[in-house]
């Protein structure tokens, strides 16, 4: 039989798996809503998204969810589009 405190990791690693897959989850569904209105042409839907694509990224790099630099690298390649976007709407 296993050490309690291994038992105890055990426990703890499932409730923090089934956390971080809704975290991935939700942030994926967020992702693919603000590459859809960025590839509809809604700037000011897309740029609502963009910022809270932005803050949902850093949360879940904050939790080690994902590394800080995918964070970094996913808003970076949104505002590019973003900005590309709002130059070709003017």
């Amino acid at each position: 039989m296993h050490r309690k405190s291994a038992m105890k990791h055990a426990r703890a690693d499932e409730t923090k798996r089934v956390r971080n897959r809704h975290r991935k989850a939700t942030l994926r569904t967020q992702l693919r809503q603000t590459e859809e209105a960025l590839a509809s042409g809604n700037v000011e839907a897309a740029q609502g998204l963009c910022r809270s694509s932005a803050s949902l990224l850093d949360r879940a790099a904050g939790k080690g969810v994902i590394k800080k630099g995918t964070a970094n690298r996913q808003k970076s390649r949104l505002n590019r589009k973003l900005n590309a976007l709002i130059a070709q709407e003017a």
